[in-house]
């Protein structure tokens, strides 16, 4: 039994290579279809567990529970997530793909068919912090799978064209809401429908996604592209153990350890203005559910096209080096949370305008952090190197965003909360500037 699940996860295998005549457009073809499979795939993730922040009014209105409370089971995924997104990063290096992602994203759906019906905050936090764990299966096969497909001087817009599935999928949580809501009525099917919809995706990764192009008879991305840079490794193709990956790549890099800890402050500034948007939005400005949901798929929205922007910028005038663009993102980001919580109630078009506006920039450093990453190590290692810094943006930043504001807010006001979310501002601000000459490409274009 326990041969038969090695054998499903582990790589695939190398084929035998096909004609050259038949390379370009066989490249083409899958590149798109791999493209498209972890942008769904991720997509859907997201779905399953940015309907949260929907149902955290519903949770607080019609079962009672404080701020804190929605805080802390929101906490306990964050920091499933953050340990998983390690832990399954270095597990990922070393699996298929395929069946890896499709594995996490149908259990994750399966989760949130049942959590709705659980009697208790704790058994809530329990459930939700399995969800965390399972949800860490998403971004480390995804990492792995660019890095295979898409070459060193195309990898930022690619990065950045893929990383827009959270947006697509967390920015759909409030229509699909307001959809599920309409058609069942009650509060469960913010759960129950994006469950289903994940099951499906899930699904659908099985059968169209591969692993690397060795294993359907193509040169590797280096070969086909002619770029080859350096990582430090003789052999690119050769799979490594996963001590050798953390120990050797990851742990004794200190790049990856600043931008390890930019993460928690750039994660707190993400989530600390997002998973409390609808929340805010209703209790201080006087918003209803249904605008505060609007509300919240325009952050998300917004981050696609700012996504987009901050990858080709660094690709295009910075030579691959990431921290410029998030360092100018992130002063932007300063100014908008500030006319954010200084808007007063009333003004509901201020509030939009500015969601609308941290939402495309804060997405850029959130993308690039895990390129600079990636960047650092080689493509073997690329899911261990993101879930590092992933580990710090969620059990740090997401958990002080979710728990931290939550009690900051519960005690001491909304005032306090925003003090939190502009002290992270700067200090997420000045480690990335730290790291300004990271992974310069010599020579440019």
């Amino acid at each position: 039994m326990r041969s038969a699940i090695a054998r499903f996860y582990r790589p695939a295998p190398f084929v035998g290579r096909l004609p050259e005549g038949e390379i370009p457009r066989r490249y083409t073809f899958l590149r798109w279809q791999v493209m498209l499979s972890i942008f769904w795939g991720y997509a859907g993730f997201y779905l399953v567990r940015k309907n949260f922040s929907c149902a955290k009014p519903y949770l607080i209105s019609e079962l009672g529970l404080s701020t804190g409370d929605v805080g802390l089971i929101a906490t306990a995924l964050s920091l499933a997530y953050g340990v998983s997104k390690f832990v399954m990063g270095n597990v990922s290096d070393r699996s298929n793909p395929r069946t890896f992602m499709a594995t996490g994203l149908i259990l994750s759906g399966a989760v949130n068919l049942v959590f709705g019906r659980v009697p208790s905050v704790r058994l809530m936090a329990l459930l939700w912090f399995v969800n965390g764990w399972v949800q860490g299966m998403g971004w480390a096969p995804c990492a792995r799978t660019l890095t295979h497909w898409f070459s060193d001087r195309e990898r930022g817009t690619k990065f950045a064209v893929w990383n827009t599935a959270h947006n697509v999928g967390g920015g759909l949580a409030g229509p699909i809401g307001s959809l599920a809501l309409w058609l069942f009525g009650g509060w469960l099917s913010l759960f129950y429908v994006p469950g289903a919809v994940s099951v499906v995706a899930g699904l659908l990764l099985l059968v169209f996604l591969r692993d690397t192009p060795q294993s359907v008879g193509l040169p590797s991305i280096e070969e086909h592209k002619n770029d080859y840079p350096d990582t430090g490794v003789v052999d690119r193709e050769r799979e490594m153990t996963g001590r050798e990956i953390l120990f050797d790549f990851v742990l004794n890099n200190r790049v990856l350890w600043i931008l390890a800890l930019a993460n928690v402050f750039v994660y707190v500034v993400r989530y600390g203005v997002l998973d409390w948007a609808p929340t805010y939005l209703t209790s201080v400005k006087g918003a209803s559910h249904q605008l505060s949901r609007w509300q919240f798929f325009l952050y998300e929205y917004a981050g696609i096209p700012g996504t987009l922007l901050a990858g080709w910028l660094s690709d295009r005038f910075f030579q691959g080096r990431r921290a410029p663009v998030s360092v100018f993102f992130m002063l932007a980001v300063l100014a908008g949370v500030l006319v954010y919580w200084l808007n007063p109630p009333g003004r509901a078009w201020v509030d939009s305008s500015m969601l609308l506006l941290i939402g495309f920039l804060i997405y850029g450093p959130v993308m690039l952090v895990g390129v600079a990453a990636v960047d650092l190590v080689p493509k073997k290692a690329a899911g261990t190197a993101a879930g590092f810094t992933g580990f710090f943006g969620y059990v740090g930043g997401a958990t002080i965003a979710e728990l931290g504001i939550g009690r900051t807010v519960q005690h001491f006001g909304w005032d306090a909360g925003f003090g939190l979310l502009l002290a992270s501002c700067v200090l997420g601000t000045l480690l990335l500037a730290f790291t300004w000459h990271a992974h310069e490409r010599k020579g440019g274009d």
